[in-house]
């Protein structure tokens, strides 16, 4: 990646949900643990207004983040995130330390490539129906990809792109296929038919009013 995701930190030891809310009040932090790489959890706090400017940015739940806590670059990744019930507001932020040498799983975006162009779609008029938006992969940190990308412009009416037809990065493997399960290898994106529009049901009632009056008529003039 050319841009480092970072974000300030400051240690703490005043812990408990009372602690907690006096630090979201008053002093607009949002509090959080660092934990992993074989070493003690840290209580952490960030400032709310940086970390929301991180929250914008999608990289941010997928990639590796320097943290600094007190001076201190710690390497680390977004591993949950816990948010007020009706405000939706971050309260609490989970990281875990990288160890470089060890496989993390993570779950990126799927970007798909040429759709303007897709066969099934442009030629066959077709639906493009896209089953996944993103996948888990496992890999070592420093081979994170941002997204993986699937070609779907020779894709035609009736076919569908697996998650072995996704083109994988050296180091980077999908999860749920490590282990040859083939039912584990889910479609993607698929090029279906497109719906028979139904009647509406206005339209079907004022034909069978139609009919009714028709033979209403009908059997007036037999009379």
């Amino acid at each position: 990646m050319s841009d480092e995701l970072r974000l300030e930190a400051q240690a703490r030891t005043d812990v408990g949900k009372g602690a907690s809310r006096r630090l979201r009040r008053e002093q607009a932090r949002v509090p959080g643990i660092v934990y992993g790489a074989g070493k003690d959890p840290q209580q952490i706090s960030v400032e709310f207004r940086h970390l929301i400017k991180c929250l914008e940015d999608d990289l941010f739940y997928s990639q590796i983040v320097s943290l600094v806590i007190d001076g201190k670059k710690v390497p680390v990744i977004l591993r949950d995130m816990q948010r007020h019930p009706s405000r939706g507001e971050p309260t609490h932020v989970d990281f875990m330390r990288i160890d470089e040498s060890q496989e993390l799983t993570v779950v990126i975006p799927i970007n798909f490539l040429n759709e303007e162009k897709c066969v099934g779609v442009r030629i066959n008029n077709g639906v493009l129906v896209r089953n996944l938006s993103d996948v888990e992969i496992t890999c070592l940190p420093q081979n994170i990809p941002e997204a993986l990308e699937l070609d779907i412009a020779e894709l035609d009416l009736g076919e569908m792109l697996h998650l072995s037809d996704i083109p994988l990065p050296e180091g980077v493997q999908i999860s749920v296929l490590m282990y040859g399960d083939e039912d584990a290898d889910q479609a993607v994106v698929s090029v279906n038919e497109p719906q028979a529009e139904e009647p509406e049901e206005d339209a079907v009632a004022e034909d069978s009013e139609d009919a009714a009056e028709d033979a209403e008529d009908q059997d007036g003039e037999e009379e």
